[in-house]
């Protein structure tokens, strides 16, 4: 990246009516001129947003900025959500999009209740469950299996948020669409992080019209700052202003996603009967008790709120406060609960509407309090095995295979009503499926599923099924004190790592009381039933030989989350961006 990059896209947000005090610091140092790491663009130091009416952290400038107005006019959590999802599809594509889905929670003020939204992909009707397997019976490759039509599920955000806005929205739905059509028609400057995911992309140069819209006739990724002008995503945005989520999922639009998926090179089966059944679905909460709070996620099909759940009831019976963040002691703890936790993860947990996911037994107190002996102060365990239920539809599962990587968005947003959204939304892979129509692409969510069905003779709970909801890692969370008050509302990207990313940053504001920008900033580490994972390009790195003379084996790796967090305290509202990607934090 150029200095004479910086400068462009810096003054291209500046003219969108971004004040600079408002813009990460990688975009007003005109020093930093440092390669970014892989699904980042560069460390951002920064100091949490104080407001004290409302406050909309997202991971892209120029989201957050149409949050913030929409919150100025007015709107409340639920519309600013809406409008910022919008956008993100069109200046992240690589993350989320309407092509893709979500998981959303809402915390209602007026009548003090929490309620949580499925917008997540389905499988197509013809889907079954050999689906990722090759002629040979064995599992394909990972992208053999996510490039083309057979990795695309019925896509679930435009749905999900029409349920939402239905029951909860202030703003018309119309006027929610038409900051990202002017951006769209007018164009945005290719941001650093999406240059950084471009210049690495292997496959989507070689696909149109993605080609044509991100990359040079060299095939070379059109630079930093370049305005890339998206009238097809305009238009699809009318229409969807103009019908609701009709407009999408049935019609022009629905007939053209399934012409792009059938008529790819590998083909899949999605029909346009498959888009016009899909249905978002209000869950149940999933909450538990951690110290004197009570932490509240999605539920399945994301396996990610009762894993974080899982790891903190673990934790309960350990003393983190009286340890230092990041010291040794802290690492291996929380390391050896993830274990535990993303052992049981892999057996036990699908989409409750096919297979019976026993949840309250999972953060049944004395079943984590039995799991947390298992975890010695000074060694580790080594890999976990999944703890003994006492459902006995659980016990003839087989260990799931499934990959989930890190093409994710979250946020966070409390209006001035007191309303608050945690929302996660993803295309799974970055780029998804590769495959784009009229302007936004689709996702490749069904390699979230299982690619071996079967396993030691066993079925595999998140085996593919028609009309099965993919498992997945996603955690939009709140959180609340002894009197039921709202203190938090955080979530992350980072495909099966969101688990960790999510409770380190509770543990951090809970127990080491930081604030929710330090607890984001915190250099990331945990384990997923493997390896324990440090951060590269942190001090952590130096617990390594330490935390292997304790039987850990160790990898340091970029672990580039993408949290968002806001605190709220009887004083003030306090937001938090992560510093590894490109978003802020803004309010008033």
């Amino acid at each position: 990246m150029t200095i004479a990059s910086i400068l462009s896209f810096r003054s291209r947000l500046l003219a969108l009516g971004l004040g600079a005090a408002l813009l990460p610091p990688m975009l007003l140092g005109l020093t930093q001129d440092r390669p970014a790491p892989e699904a980042g663009s560069g460390r951002s130091e920064r100091e949490a947003v104080r407001a004290q009416k409302y406050v909309v952290v997202t991971a892209n400038p120029l989201a957050s900025k149409v949050g913030h107005d929409i919150l100025r006019l007015g709107g409340n959590a639920v519309d600013a959500a809406i409008a910022v999802q919008l956008v993100l599809g069109l200046v992240e594509p690589q993350s989320s999009g309407i092509g893709g889905g979500a998981f959303l929670v809402y915390y209602d003020a007026k009548t003090q209740k929490l309620h949580t939204y499925d917008g997540r992909e389905t499988a197509p009707a013809a889907a079954k469950p050999d689906r990722f397997l090759g002629k040979d019976g064995k599992p394909l490759q990972f992208y053999d299996a996510v490039v083309g039509g057979k990795s695309v599920g019925v896509p679930g955000t435009v749905r999900m948020l029409e349920m939402v806005h239905k029951k909860y929205g202030n703003l018309p739905w119309s006027q929610l669409f038409q900051p990202a059509i002017q951006l769209a028609e007018q164009g945005f400057p290719i941001s650093p992080r999406l240059h950084t995911l471009l210049s690495k992309e292997q496959y989507l140069p070689r696909l149109e019209p993605a080609r044509s819209y991100f990359y040079q006739p060299d095939s070379t990724p059109k630079p930093v700052g370049t305005k890339l002008v998206n009238k097809p995503y305009a238009e699809v945005l009318r229409l969807i202003a103009r019908r609701s989520a009709d407009g999408f999922y049935k019609g022009e639009i629905a007939r053209d996603i399934v012409a792009t998926v059938t008529k790819a090179a590998i083909p899949g089966d999605l029909t346009t009967a498959d888009l016009a059944d899909y249905q978002a679905k209000e869950r149940e909460p999933v909450c538990g008790a951690y110290r004197v709070y009570k932490i509240c996620s999605m539920g399945p099909p994301s396996s990610g709120g009762l894993t974080v759940l899982q790891i903190l009831g673990i934790l309960q019976h350990f003393n983190l406060a009286a340890l230092k963040p990041g010291s040794v002691e802290a690492v291996h703890l929380f390391s050896e609960a993830g274990r535990l936790a993303y052992a049981d993860r892999g057996l036990y947990m699908a989409d409750a509407d096919f297979v019976p996911v026993p949840i309250k037994e999972l953060i049944n107190p004395e079943y984590l309090k039995r799991r947390a002996t298992l975890i010695a102060p000074k060694r580790s365990m080594g890999e976990a095995k999944p703890g003994e239920l006492s459902s006995r539809q659980v016990h003839n599962w087989g260990q799931d295979d499934s990959r989930e990587f890190p093409s994710t968005s979250h946020l966070a947003i409390v209006d001035g009503f007191g309303n608050a959204v945690s929302m996660t939304s993803s295309i799974e892979d970055a780029f998804g499926s590769r495959l784009m129509v009229r302007g936004f692409l689709l996702n490749n969510e069904l390699t979230d599923f299982s690619f071996s069905p079967i396993a030691d003779g066993k079925p595999v709970a998140n085996r593919i099924e028609a009309g099965k909801r993919p498992r997945s890692s996603m955690a939009p969370t709140m959180v609340f004190d002894r009197k039921g008050k709202l203190v938090m509302v955080v979530g992350s990207a980072g495909g099966s790592r969101i688990i960790n990313y999510v409770a380190k940053a509770l543990v951090a504001v809970l127990d080491w009381k930081l604030d929710s920008q330090q607890a984001i900033s915190l250099p990331n580490f945990g384990n997923r039933n493997a390896s324990t994972e440090l951060e590269a390009g942190t001090n952590l790195a130096e617990l390594k030989p330490a935390l292997e003379a304790m039987g850990h084996s160790v990898q340091v790796v970029e672990q580039t989350s993408g949290s968002q967090g806001i605190l709220l305290t009887n004083q003030e509202l306090l937001g938090g961006a992560d510093p590894r990607r490109e978003g802020v934090a803004l309010g008033d």
